[in-house]
């Protein structure tokens, strides 16, 4: 700009450039300072609500003041002044969180949080430590002592008062501190904020061990009954020599039965005469036998084992239930059997209206009475399905909680509409907003009609359920012989070097080793620390072990000296700091920089099998066969670095984990567009469900975010679903 205005920089900044001509063209476009009257407090009370209800980090918090001025036509402030006030922001609002956190506990409440990171004399853990450990391996046992932890977590929040006051996500922020660090960095944190940091998480350890026990539960059941569906069928399948064999002798006698020549008389003498009485008893009886009905086999294999349900009384007296309309009837049930279980008696019918009509002629023995053994089957299976459902969940938990709890209603939804409204930047009227969408989605739709005509890549096709869009798939560019020649230069020109030594190379060039800190949070006064962690990484990404990494001469990669690296240094917060930090230096390459710049991320999962017995697996006979496993759903940019990765049991949805991957991801690159996902629905808060309403607020950082879905080949969409996708050029 300044050839054209014929001007330098010292001009431009300089005292020399006159100031009237800027201060007319603020005014002719409706421009407004950081200083004007009204400016700053308007934007405090955005900040302050953003701060409150969520728990972002501070460069979040910081690109929506921008964005928020930006809209507002306020010229933007230095970068030092909004950095002080996103600061000052986020200070005054932890402040009133551990404010209200500790303003109702007592001197005894502290004492006793306090000796939750405290080591008892003999012992070798806190009470910290010991109750955020959870259940590992999957069985009747385990579940047994997933409710013993629960009971004891349970009892030390009765006596402490609750944080329904404050927003859920700055209490779960708070806890989350607790998860990762050691009980001795919280214990150093000065007392008012370990109190309520504490309290914190000792009310969110309830909610996620009850979780726990449910995802226990749901496991351990779904294997008992399909391992009783899996053994009727052996079982059948090892009674079928019997039941031919019987069934032969029966339909010999069927044919004399019905030979037209042989007399009315001589039909019982034809027939002994070809099988003895007692043969043909025998052969009636074992086909009454083998030839019951499957559900009879099927109940017969669960009734085998009644030790494997022996946790019934405990799990039903240590969760706290409540229920939606569609499962009060099994609440029934299972009030029924607590009352059962402490030894009282109850007044009135036996609930058996939740009871499916498979389950109905087990619930009762021949003499009419109520068939406990049974009884408790059929609450269980309905339990399970009731839970997944959601018709019936736990009072205090994370993931199962009611559906419903999270809406307002009446004067508390009109107290809260302004801001949570201002927080995910809508309009307060529903009329307003509805309109805008609905102007959005009939513009989409007239797009969409009005090139479907002209694109030969998408025909309406017949399906049973009526006419769809069918888009062929991209055609495949060949590769260029020049590309294959840079290929095989490049090739040629990379060294032939080992992983420790790229590793050593790579924290030689970034220092992202030297990030892994030690848990009491103080420097680490051993020597050649990041040698000591680059083996460690080494070794737990070749799952090898340390063996092929030990050496006796080098103090830094002795058996010990890695153990207790392995033990201090590498936690989820560090792994999550060196990340960011390795992100960042393939950020600054210029290679990189030109194959994208981080506004496009690509989430996939990879599946894996679990060879042991763990609650974090997952069955799918599609991906692991008769074992189970885990998903590794992975965040990666489209400069080939790791943004972000969760482990999620099984092969849940991806759109379960799309939200956490992407809003929990810490590096400096701020994806706007995501592909590569499997098909979900033509716009995020599809995908994501209520907790969309959660995170539109972060995702507005960038009014440009979008899903970009891959088209594939033979792929049949509902009626005009892809119009808001767009189509990337291959």
């Amino acid at each position: 700009m300044n050839p054209q205005l014929d001007t330098s920089d010292d001009d431009v900044c300089g005292k020399r450039w006159p100031l009237a001509p800027r201060t007319r063209i603020r005014e002719h476009y409706g421009y407004r300072t950081y200083a004007d009257f009204g400016i700053a407090f308007r934007l405090h009370r955005f900040l302050y609500a953003l701060c409150w209800t969520g728990a972002d980090r501070p460069s979040a918090v910081f690109d929506r003041a921008v964005a928020w001025l930006l809209e507002a036509k306020v010229l933007l402030p230095g970068l030092s002044v909004l950095e002080r006030a996103v600061a000052r922001v986020r200070t005054r609002a932890n402040a009133r969180q551990h404010r209200l956190l500790i303003e109702a506990v007592t001197p005894d409440q502290r004492a006793r949080l306090d000796d939750l990171v405290e080591v008892p004399e003999g012992v070798r853990q806190s009470p910290l430590d010991r109750l955020r450990d959870g259940p590992y391996i999957q069985s009747g046992r385990e579940i047994s002592r997933a409710l013993a932890r629960l009971a004891e977590i349970h009892a030390i929040t009765s006596e402490l008062p609750s944080t329904d006051q404050l927003p859920p996500g700055k209490v779960s922020a708070l806890a989350r501190f607790v998860v990762a660090a050691k009980a001795q960095a919280v214990a150093r944190l000065p007392p008012d904020r370990r109190a309520a940091t504490l309290l914190a998480f000792i009310h969110t350890l309830e909610a996620s061990a009850g979780d726990d026990v449910i995802d226990l539960f749901d496991a351990v059941t779904t294997s008992m009954f399909a391992q009783a569906a899996t053994a009727s069928k052996e079982a059948r399948l090892r009674s079928l020599r019997d039941l031919d064999a019987a069934a032969l002798r029966l339909r010999d006698a069927a044919i004399i039965v019905l030979d037209p020549e042989t007399p009315d008389e001589e039909v019982r003498a034809a027939i002994f005469h070809l099988i003895s009485s007692d043969a043909l008893a025998a052969a009636a009886e074992r086909v009454g036998t083998l030839a019951e009905p499957h559900d009879d086999t099927y109940f017969t294999e669960l009734r085998k084992h009644p030790r494997k349900i022996a946790y019934t009384p405990a799990l039903l007296a240590g969760l706290d239930l409540g229920a939606a309309p569609a499962g009060r009837s099994l609440l029934e049930a299972v009030e029924y059997l607590r009352v059962v279980h402490s030894g009282r008696k109850r007044s009135g019918p036996v609930p058996t209206a939740f009871a499916p009509k498979a389950w109905q002629g087990q619930l009762k023995t021949a003499d009419g009475s109520l068939d406990m053994t049974g009884y408790r089957l059929c609450v269980l299976d309905g339990l399970r399905r009731a839970i997944r459902r959601r018709d019936v969940f736990p009072v205090r938990s994370l993931r199962y909680a009611d559906p419903r709890k999270g809406l307002l209603s009446g004067a508390a939804w009109e107290a809260a509409r302004p801001a949570i409204c201002r927080t995910v930047g809508v309009s307060a009227s529903a009329d307003e907003e509805l309109g805008r969408l609905s102007r959005r989605l009939d513009l989409a739709y007239r797009e969409t009609a009005r090139r479907v005509p002209v694109n030969t890549a998408v025909a309406i096709v017949n399906t049973p359920v009526g006419p769809d869009l069918s888009v062929e798939h991209l055609e495949k560019f060949e590769e260029p012989p020049s590309l294959v020649a840079l290929r095989i230069a490049v090739d040629a020109r990379l060294p032939r070097l080992d992983l420790p030594e790229l590793i050593l190379e790579m924290h030689a060039r970034t220092g992202f080793a030297d990030l892994f800190t030690h848990a009491s949070e103080g420097s680490a006064r051993a020597e050649d620390i990041a040698t000591s962690v680059c083996a460690v990484l080494v070794a737990e990404a070749t799952n090898t072990g340390f063996e092929p990494l030990v050496r006796l001469d080098a103090p830094a990669l002795r058996r010990s000296r890695l153990s207790w690296v392995k033990q201090n240094f590498l936690r989820a917060e560090t792994l999550t700091i060196a990340n960011a930090a390795l992100v960042s230096a393939q950020n600054a390459v210029p290679l990189a920089r030109r194959w994208g710049g981080g506004e496009v991320a690509s989430a996939d999962g990879l599946r894996f099998v679990v060879p042991v017995r763990t609650i974090h697996s997952g069955p799918n006979p599609r991906y692991f066969g008769q074992e189970r496993g885990i998903t590794w759903y992975n965040l990666a940019s489209d400069q080939f670095t790791g943004l972000n990765a969760v482990t999620v049991p099984g092969t849940l949805r991806d759109s379960l984990n799309l939200l956490a991957v992407v809003l929990e991801q810490e590096t400096e690159l701020q994806p706007t567009q995501l592909t590569k996902l499997p098909f979900v629905s033509c716009h995020p808060a599809s995908a994501c469900g209520f907790r969309w309403f959660e995170a539109s607020a972060r995702l507005r950082l960038n009014s440009a975010f979008h899903l970009v879905q891959p088209i594939e080949k033979g792929m049949i969409y509902r009626r005009f679903s892809i119009s808001p996708w767009r189509r990337r050029p291959n």
